[in-house]
């Protein structure tokens, strides 16, 4: 059974939302190797980003392992100096609320290996 659609007050019926499914990747490595030129590319820019915004805007796949590789992953790219932590902020995760979560920047190396 749906859920009936209310009709907003002019009449018009809104269009179904479409929820975006994210692909999961089969292991731990083969992720890396996707999702590390691409976080280094970000890094590059000298921007600050979150790891979501980097994920979202390049429809990276999602780790075997989401709650513990993504953190992973950037304290790789720390410890590897392509990456400093710039501050906090929400995210615009829709799952997640608007929590804080780390804002990075890019560092002289990743312009680098860019």
């Amino acid at each position: 059974m749906t859920a009936p659609v209310q009709p907003a007050l002019d009449g018009t019926v809104p269009a179904p939302q479409q929820t975006k499914t994210q692909r999961q990747a089969e292991d731990y490595e083969t992720w890396l190797a996707e999702v590390w030129p691409v976080f280094i590319a970000a890094a590059a820019t000298g921007r600050t980003f979150t790891t979501y915004e980097i994920a979202d805007e390049n429809q990276l796949a999602a780790p075997p392992n989401p709650q513990a590789h993504w953190g992973r992953l950037m304290t790789l790219l720390k410890d590897e100096g392509y990456v400093r932590t710039a501050g906090w902020a929400c995210t615009n995760r829709p799952t997640a609320h608007h929590s804080g979560v780390r804002t990075w920047k890019g560092t002289a190396a990743a312009r680098r290996a860019a």
